[in-house]
């Protein structure tokens, strides 16, 4: 059943406080225009305006008597331990065996023996490892069996092998609600052969602005397109509530996040403040909860965003009295990734407010230990009630007891262990093949120059061409889905590879030639390139600008051009972004989103039939409006006027010439983007650079050569990847100087440190440090943190350009107050050195090439 077939059902299911949505047309209507904040309004909820909903899983005596039974014999610590969840990388078996936790996760970077490809058989022997734990009564204790839950995000994503989907932003543009159920049964199918019973899936977010790093994990910016997909998705991966094969053991339970608001922050910051009105907050941002929890979805996430700066981990009349209450919602609600140490009052190792809130598993990812002692000592001093403290960790048995989990041998042992064949099966690849070619939105197609003659010489170029990385996006075996090679995807087709496959069957020659270079030129290019891979954190920028300061694509394109080459551009990326000058250096112009493992799917579509008829046409529907420039990117603002509206895309009746488009972006002034704070050899966009020493502080240094007067310090200009990109710094060790970059206006890294985010630093060692070279951060008088480089830089081969990465928790360790940073980075020391440095920025751990391990220091 489509999206459009389904909207009478599905209003009727809102009921209540929806009306906005009856009124949602699914051709060229997007979020509906819902009302903003009143400025008066502060942000308190009223329950009895929420909808109603029916749990659809009935008082069942027999599972309630095993709950209370159970329940009965269990101690305190026992009963704390279930409401406990850790992270792989962050503790063991026995770790488990001795606190008697109730769950694990595998978190986007946490891999067994910390690697990130590793493969599937010791994803397996890690689940049955820490079953085995959670069941072994050796050391006394109950054989409660453990969650193990992991980020499913476009299939089992996290595991070498297994089949990519496209990323919700795609698959939101099939609007084919079937499709996306029979994605949600291979995607548990899979993530059940690896050893795991709990997909972190869906995100039913309803992304507002699309400058949100997150964006490309919503289905849509309209709310009735994600409650459709919600229902589906949670249907799909834990099977139907009344049948057989309900939560058995080849489907898994879900979790639906993140509650609620995570898509409508304040300018797309992701973590921030959703100041919207408590109307929006129900009929747009909650309208995916309302369908999965019909659905009998098994757990909640709850969300890192604040509600009118009410953090959601502690917002109990959200998560208990309209969540639980109101929509009696029968499950269970975890937490994200130490999102409860953000509770003012709170740290992460100590949270009992979160309990009290209505949270009933803290996601403690390395700050378990701490939270399960504090929680025991809370319940103790009755700062936690007994009540609550039993109603969570009633709602956790229910759910392992309806998973028939108490029954179940070990992982390998159940139905789908160890079937490592069902991972990227050929079947699971046709489907995921199905979902490319119906996610891609047509936007130009001049004089009808597509579907492409497969018996003519192509050109394929652009960075994305020859690159499943790209294509799969970020969640993709690691957290931002950065630093894979081919070798990792073994089961899947990049797009050259389905292009020249088809090309070559068809008599015509095919020729990949990234930097458009070719040998012999061709009919027609296909230009395939887009975003770099990011998640949460990096993936936020400041605007809708492409690549900014960087028109290598743009140039490529206009080069084929000007050689009288007809061009097709594949655009790969998670949003819509400001493109115009890129429609206009195209001849047809494809959004191809983040298409996952299945690269043929685009030639699927772009390439005729041997005969010259069309193979597939372009089904695909704009999910999120196209803007029209690079500063126009919440949808739910006055004034919102799109290039294309949502639900627009061509198809191959149609007529598809683009007029030429303006090209003032209306950015003013340059832009870096989020989290770089030096590139090109200059400071980003708010930052200044300064030389300092105890003669001559905070010396700006606009220009190179720039010299401190006592020749302390010597800044000059150097080449890594370009001409002067970089800077040469050179210290006499005559006293102490430093090099700095300071911020206009203080800088929030609270989030970022959270989600282990690392100051990361390009650099080339040039002689040796024979001394502490500090790198820190300022956060005003008095206020500052250093960690020492020396090792870590004698480490690195001399001449060799390195990445250094330095957790901001370190700086946090050392006493820096992450949230008002003022100078981002200091290099410092006292002694002879040589350092060039290229880049400056903030990224995923496991990005950089070295990590520096504050604990060690």
């Amino acid at each position: 059943m489509t999206f459009s077939t389904r909207r009478v059902a599905l209003v009727g299911a809102l009921a209540v406080g929806i009306a906005v949505l009856a009124g949602c047309n699914s051709g060229d209507k997007g979020a509906p225009q819902a009302a903003t904040a009143d400025a008066a309004y502060d942000g308190t909820i009223h329950p009895e305006q929420w909808p109603v909903v029916e749990w659809p899983l009935a008082e069942d005596p027999a599972l309630e008597k095993r709950v209370n039974d159970l329940l009965a014999t269990m101690t305190l610590e026992e009963k704390v331990g279930q409401l406990v969840q850790g992270d792989l990388a962050s503790i063991t078996p026995d770790d488990v065996r001795k606190y008697r936790l109730g769950s694990i996760l595998a978190g986007g970077s946490s891999d067994p023996g910390g690697k990130y490809n590793a493969p599937a058989k010791d994803w397996l022997q890690v689940a049955d490892d820490f079953w085995a734990a959670s069941m072994d009564t050796s050391g006394g204790g109950k054989a409660i069996p453990l969650l193990f839950g992991i980020d499913a995000m476009h299939g089992q994503s996290n595991v070498v092998g297994a089949t990519l989907f496209p990323h919700n932003v795609g698959l939101g543009a099939t609007r084919n609600v079937e499709l996306q159920r029979r994605i949600g049964q291979i995607t548990a199918a899979e993530t059940r052969a690896t050893g795991m019973e709990w997909a972190f899936a869906p995100t039913v977010a309803v992304p507002q602005d699309v400058r949100w790093g997150r964006a490309y994990e919503g289905y849509s910016e309209n709310p009735q397109l994600v409650a459709e997909f919600a229902a589906a998705m949670v249907e799909g991966l834990q099977g139907k509530v009344g049948a057989p094969d309900f939560l058995d053991d080849k489907h898994v339970m879900v979790s639906v996040k993140h509650f609620v608001g995570d898509g409508g922050t304040t300018d797309g910051k992701d973590q921030g403040d959703t100041a919207v009105s408590e109307a929006e907050l129900r009929d747009v941002h909650s309208a995916g909860y309302v369908t999965a929890i019909k659905a009998g979805a098994q757990s909640v996430m709850a969300s890192f965003n604040s509600f009118h700066g009410v953090k959601m981990h502690g917002h109990k009349p959200l998560l208990t009295d309209v969540l639980k209450g109101r929509m009696n919602y029968g499950g269970f609600v975890v937490g994200d990734w130490n999102g409860h140490g953000q509770i003012p009052g709170c740290s992460t190792t100590d949270c009992p407010a979160t309990y009290d809130a209505g949270l009933d598993m803290a996601m403690a990812t390395d700050s378990w230990k701490g939270m399960y002692e504090s929680t025991v000592a809370a319940v103790k001093s009755g700062k936690l009630s007994t009540e609550r403290l039993d109603d969570a960790v009633r709602r956790v048995l229910r759910v392992k007891f309806r998973m028939n989990l108490f029954d179940a041998p070990k992982p390998s042992a159940r139905a789908l262990g160890g079937k490592f064949e069902l991972l990227g099966a050929a079947e699971h690849r046709a489907v995921a093949r199905q979902a490319v070619r119906e996610s891609l939105v047509l936007l130009k197609n001049n004089n009808g120059i597509l579907p492409l003659r497969a018996d003519q010489k192509v050109l394929v170029a652009g960075d994305g061409a020859d690159n499943i990385g790209k294509q799969a996006g970020g969640w993709t075996l690691n957290w931002q889905g950065t630093g894979t090679t081919r070798a990792d995807f073994p089961n899947a087709d990049t797009i050259w590879e389905g292009l020249q496959r088809e090309v070559s069957a068809a008599g015509g020659s095919a020729e990949l030639a990234v930097d458009g270079k070719y040998k012999a030129k061709p009919d027609v290019a296909v230009v395939v390139f887009g975003e770099e891979p990011y998640a949460e954190f990096q993936g936020d920028i400041p605007n809708l600008l492409y690549k900014p300061g960087n028109d290598a694509d743009l140039e490529l394109l206009k080069r084929l051009k000007s050689e009288g080459i007809p061009v097709v551009a594949v655009f790969i990326s998670g949003r819509p972004l400001w493109m115009n000058r890129e429609i206009n250096a195209s001849d047809a112009f494809v959004a191809a989103w983040l298409p996952g493992s299945e690269g043929a799917g685009i030639a699927d579509v772009l390439l005729r039939k041997a005969d010259g008829s069309v193979n597939h046409d372009f089904k695909g529907k704009l999910s999120f409006s196209w803007p029209r420039t690079a500063i126009d990117s919440a949808v739910n603002k006055p004034g919102h006027n799109p290039l294309y509206k949502f639900g627009h895309g061509l198809s191959y009746a149609d007529k598809g010439d683009v007029a030429a488009l303006p090209e003032d972006s209306g950015v003013t002034g340059e832009q870096a983007g989020s989290g770089v704070y030096f590139a090109k050899g200059r400071p980003a966009l708010g930052l200044s650079l300064q030389l300092s020493s105890a003669s001559q502080p905070d010396m700006p240094a606009t220009t190179v050569p720039t010299v401190l007067a006592d020749g302390t310090l010597r800044m000059t200009a150097v080449d890594h990847k370009a001409q002067e990109d970089a800077r040469r710094l050179q210290w006499s060790g005559t006293a102490l100087a430093k090099f700095a970059l300071i911020a206009a206006t203080p800088i929030d890294v609270t989030r970022e440190s959270n989600g282990d985010v690392q100051l990361q630093l390009t650099l080339r060692r040039d002689s040796a440090v024979s001394a502490p070279l500090t790198v820190g951060v300022g956060c005003g008088a008095g206020c500052a943190a250093k960690v020492d480089l020396q090792a870590t830089l004698s480490a690195i081969p001399a001449g060799k350009w390195v990445s250094v990465g330095v957790p901001l928790k370190c700086f946090a360790a050392a006493g820096a107050d992450l949230s008002r940073i003022q100078r981002t980075t200091e290099l410092e020391t006292a002694a002879v050195a040589d350092i060039s440095v290229s880049r400056i920025a903030l990224g995923a751990a496991g990005e950089a090439e070295v990590n520096v391990d504050c604990a060690t220091r």
